[in-house]
């Protein structure tokens, strides 16, 4: 399988097979959103998209990273979403990376989300589509971001075989630089960050799905899909 990295400013079209890379913290929180049972995740392009589909479905959950923002429910944050009722419900999520990232392949045949929560599962899935040329968006840091690099070129690794070691890749991001700042910014108390969530990111292949992007309507919609096994 032929991978390519690229940052969000580099992508300019849809490749035929893209996968979106935010392991701090985006795609880590839509995977344990997931697992505690949320049916699916809109993918927002502004806060205000986000607030005007929060106005319209009273009843969905509207996150968002950064500073708290009225009308926003929740934090983009794993440690801090646990405490939400989430089975059935549907979150409506804009963050600075994550989201950017998807909607920048939009259009792309298959569009995968992940982390290293579902890192395996997102390599059987792909190895099951028998990608043979995938992209990867690595969104932090303009394309620099260490822990997405990291956990992007261990998915393309585990594609090419299951028994892959994943420390060396987690160590990397244990020691990037958004780790660091999440971790201060969690020892000054900073709001939607928690001292748990760099860990929580770092689970690796926790979750058995990979999670799929897709248009529906004109939502840009994010769901999970079981992987095979193996």
């Amino acid at each position: 399988m032929r991978s390519h990295f690229l940052g969000i400013p580099e992508v300019t079209r849809a490749p035929a097979v893209a996968v979106v890379i935010d392991v701090l913290r985006a795609f880590s929180v839509a995977a344990w959103a997931f697992a505690a049972g949320a049916e699916k995740i809109v993918l927002a392009s502004s806060e205000d998209e986000a607030l005007e589909l929060k106005a319209r479905h009273p009843d969905w959950l509207a996150l968002k990273d950064g500073a708290p923002a009225p009308g926003f429910d929740a934090f983009n944050s794993p440690a801090m979403l646990a405490t939400h009722d989430l089975p059935g419900r549907t979150i409506v999520q804009k963050t600075t990376s994550g989201t950017v990232g998807a909607l920048a392949v939009a259009d792309a045949r298959l569009l995968l989300c992940a982390s290293f929560v579902v890192a395996g599962a997102t390599a059987r899935l792909l190895r099951e589509h028998g990608a043979q040329e995938v992209t990867f968006v690595v969104t932090g840091e303009e394309g620099r971001a260490e822990e997405d690099r990291a956990c992007a070129e261990y998915i393309g690794r585990r594609v090419e075989s299951a028994e892959v070691d994943a420390e060396p890749y987690l160590r990397r991001a244990r020691d990037s630089r958004w780790a660091d700042a999440l971790a201060q910014g969690a020892r000054r108390g900073l709001p939607g960050v928690h001292q748990d969530d760099v860990r929580l990111c770092l689970e690796t292949d926790r979750f058995p799905f990979a999670m799929v992007a897709r248009r529906e309507g004109a939502l840009m919609v994010l769901r999970p899909v079981p992987a095979p096994p193996g």
